[in-house]
């Protein structure tokens, strides 16, 4: 039995639920990073950062490649980061009208 679209939609948001892999997923939007180049970025430790890059490989979000004994990471499809731009426009639109609400309520309050 297939699970449903909206479902699988509801656990690819699960996936982004977090602080630090939304952090990891824009980090690789710019390009592909180590894991010594993310961990200052993030502010995780190491081994929860490897928690969120597993989730995240687990998920097919990112791809890991070595490199001697350095591991590198990228999106694995740059949708992920077009997603990333929407959100943040969304987010903006909808804090731009919480701003122009809490206008109104100061306003209000001189009144």
């Amino acid at each position: 039995m297939t699970k449903p679209l909206y479902q699988a939609k509801a656990e690819f948001f699960k996936a982004l639920g977090h602080p630090a892999r939304i952090r990891v997923l824009e980090l690789l939007a710019e390009r592909e990073h180590s894991v010594a180049e993310m961990l200052p970025n993030v502010g995780i430790e190491p081994a929860h950062l490897s928690q969120q890059l597993g989730l995240l490989r687990r998920m097919n979000l990112v791809a890991a490649r070595r490199e001697g004994s350095t591991v590198f990471y990228s999106l694995v499809s740059p949708h992920v980061a077009d997603l990333l731009a929407v959100a943040r426009v969304i987010l903006s639109d909808v804090l731009a009208s919480q701003t122009e609400l809490l206008d109104d309520l100061r306003a209000a309050q001189r009144a």
